[in-house]
C-alpha cells in the first residue's frame, strides 16, 4: 500500500492563519489572540512544508503571515488610540 503523509499540520496552520485574520476585527484583545494564532500557524506551516506538503502548507504560511502582520498593526493602533485618549482625558482635568 502507498501511504500518503498526513497533512494535519498544514491544515492546522491554514485554519490558524484564517482565524488570525478574522480576529483583527475584535479589537485589542482579538489582536493579541490573533498574534498568538498567527505565530503558531507560521510554525505549523513551516513544519508541514519541511515534510514536503507544499500546497496547503504554503497557503497556511501566507495566511498566517498576513494575519500576524494585520494583528500587530491593529494592536499598535489600539494602543496609540488609548494613549491618545488618556492624554486628552488628562488635559481636560
Amino acid at each position: 500500500m502507498n501511504e500518503q503523509p498526513s497533512n494535519g499540520k498544514a491544515i492546522a496552520g491554514l485554519v490558524l492563519g484564517i482565524v488570525s485574520i478574522v480576529l483583527i476585527f475584535f479589537g485589542a484583545y482579538g489582536a493579541i489572540f490573533g498574534l498568538i494564532c498567527g505565530v503558531v500557524g507560521i510554525i505549523l506551516s513551516i513544519k508541514a512544508r519541511n515534510e514536503n506538503l507544499t500546497g496547503i502548507a504554503t497557503a497556511g504560511f501566507v495566511c498566517s503571515i498576513i494575519g500576524t502582520v494585520l494583528c500587530a498593526v491593529g494592536f499598535v493602533a489600539c494602543a496609540c488610540l488609548l494613549g491618545g485618549l488618556a492624554s486628552v482625558g488628562a488635559s481636560l482635568q
